[in-house]
Order: C-alpha cells, then structure tokens, then sequence
C-alpha cells in the first residue's frame, strides 16, 4: 500500500514516452528499477505511519515521502493476490482461482498457467533484470518455479508460507534456482529472505540494464514467531485493549486524510471478547501474539531499510520504482 514518491510522477510519464520513442533510442540507464515488496497477511493499519506502535520507520519513511493508497483492493487469499499482481489478469484467468490444489479445471490448476506472462517475463526481453526473494506460492513443483517463470535468479520457498524458523513444521523447501537447500538452526526465513534481496540489488547495480526485484515476504503471516531479542520491547505495549488500539489509530488516519472525518469505527466482532473482562493472564497472553507479531514486520522493514541504503549508497534511489503491499488484511 506504499509506493515511493516518484510511482506516479515517473511511471505515467514512462509508458507515455514509450509509445513515442524507440526502446534502442533510450538510454538503459533511464529506465528505472522496479522493486515489489510483498507483505503476507499484514492489517492495514498495522504500519507505523498509519498509528501503529509497531516499529517501521523504513517503511513509514516511504509512506512520508511518497504516495499511499487511500483505497487499494486485492483478492484476499494469498495464491490468488499473487496471481492477479504478477500477470495483470483475474487470477481465475492464470488459473489460481483458489489456492495450490488442482481441481482439472482451468481456472483452479493451483499454479500459473501457460496462458499468461508474468512481470519478469515481459520485462526480461525488455532487458531488465529479473530477481525474486521470498515465498512463491503459485506452484510447487520444479517446473513451475519462479526460474521457469521469467525470474533470472530466485532465492526462497516455492510451495508457500507459514514457516520461520528451521526446521520447518510443514513440508516447505528452501531454494536457490533449481537447488534445494539445507539451512542450519539460525535460519529465519525474514532474514534470509532480506539477505538475498539485498544481495540481488548490489549484484544488479553492477551492471548497467536496469532490474526488476520481487521481494514477497512470509512475514507477519501466521505462526507467530519471532527472536525474543526483537520482540520483548513491545511486551505491555499492547495492554490497552483492542477498542483503545482502534480508536488511536483512526484518528491518526483521519489525521493524514487516510481516511474521512465522518467515520466511525464498526462495533467490534461479537467473538472479540470484551477487554475490561478478561484476567490479568488473558491480557498478557494476548499483549504476547501482538508483541510477537509486531517483530515479525519489524524485521521486514529493517529489510525494507537495507535495500534502500543500498539504493542511496549506489546512487540508484532516485531512480527506483519502490512499491508495497499486502496480499490481503489481517489474519484472526
């Protein structure tokens, strides 16, 4: 949902031109960079900038600088938002109408089909390029993977999310092209994921064709798992209760013209137990999963800030489309 200041300003003016000139005419070096920055299962408002306690200032520097999206719709499933962001089409049309199993129908074949192109395979010819760092999700098998799909390097988890920590708890494989890797017991799937994006960047500004990077992160999807070292500041800090919580940061978007003046927040869900009813250890089981939680994007976004003073240090900020999102809101 935030895009760096020159999204606008500098793609419209893009494409115009494009019609215009001759691609051989055009300096390579005034195509911009491209890199796509994927939350999974992130709330809307979960980010600093947006009231939140959770700790962002990379992102949030973003969002201060650039332009943020006041209305901004995906399909609310992970495989299905990928699907539709990376071809363009309804994702029925590249055939993940649901997840990744195969129903033997054309539009739920649980993995991009060969009737679409994805971003990198068109920007690949257009000599750009193509770097993914993160979890795939759009088909599991060695000859669906992103390498397969017009990525030129790909470092992640083809078959899908939920995993942190190694090892993993469900069938999940690290990958680098088309070799399957066997991380040690420091892996944390965030880290790593930030490590190779950043790695990607210093590796493509060395040369002078202009990259496209795909960095679609797991986090702060569920489990909730986070080192304890990241997420003890933020124990108490959620103690105030939901009603609390939601009413801050309404008026912080209200503020920034987020979101209207007039608006009021929906009542609670009715399964949204009552704060001021629960038990001391009620309150600080929840204040835990929040403070786990905001770890989990708080390491993202130091990932976010790596890349970005890569950017500043090559020289190559002012010229980078920076955009970021989510696959969809807030998991219960």
């Amino acid at each position: 949902m935030q895009v760096h200041r020159f999204t606008l300003i500098l793609l419209s003016p893009w494409l115009l031109t494009g019609c215009k000139q001759n691609p051989k005419e055009a300096e390579v070096n005034e195509r911009p960079n491209i890199l796509l920055i994927m939350a999974d299962d992130m709330g809307y408002s979960d980010l600093g900038w947006f009231g939140s306690r959770i700790r962002t200032p990379n992102l949030d520097r973003l969002a201060e600088n650039g332009i943020v999206f006041s209305q901004f719709y995906n399909t609310s499933r992970c495989c299905p938002s990928r699907a539709a962001l990376l071809t363009g089409l309804y994702q029925h049309q590249a055939g993940v109408g649901e997840m990744t199993g195969d129903f033997q129908l054309p539009a739920y074949r649980g993995r991009l089909n060969d009737q679409c192109a994805t971003l990198a395979e068109l920007l690949q010819p257009a000599g750009y390029q193509t770097f993914m760092s993160g979890k795939w999700h759009l088909g599991s098998a060695p000859e669906y993977w992103p390498n397969k799909r017009g990525f030129d390097q790909f470092y992640g988890i083809p078959e899908g999310g939920g995993v942190y920590f190694y090892p993993f708890h469900k069938k999940r494989h690290v990958v680098l092209n088309d070799s399957i890797l066997e991380p040690d017991s420091s892996y944390y799937t965030t880290y790593a994921f930030n490590d190779f994006a950043v790695r990607f960047v210093d590796q493509a500004l060395a040369k002078e064709a202009p990259f496209f990077l795909y960095l679609a992160h797991i986090a702060p999807h569920f489990p909730l798992q986070a080192p304890h070292s990241v997420y003890e500041k933020y124990i108490g800090q959620f103690k105030l209760g939901l009603s609390t919580h939601r009413q801050n940061r309404l008026k912080v978007m209200q503020e920034k013209g987020i979101l209207p003046q007039h608006l009021e927040l929906s009542p609670p869900d009715e399964q949204v137990l009552n704060w001021s009813d629960l038990s001391e250890a009620q309150k600080d089981s929840l204040d835990l999963k929040m403070a786990i939680y905001a770890a989990q994007l708080e390491i993202l976004d130091e990932g976010v800030g790596r890349i970005v003073a890569k950017l500043e240090e090559k020289g190559a900020l002012d010229n980078t489309l920076i955009l970021f999102l989510s696959d969809n809101g807030g998991s219960h």
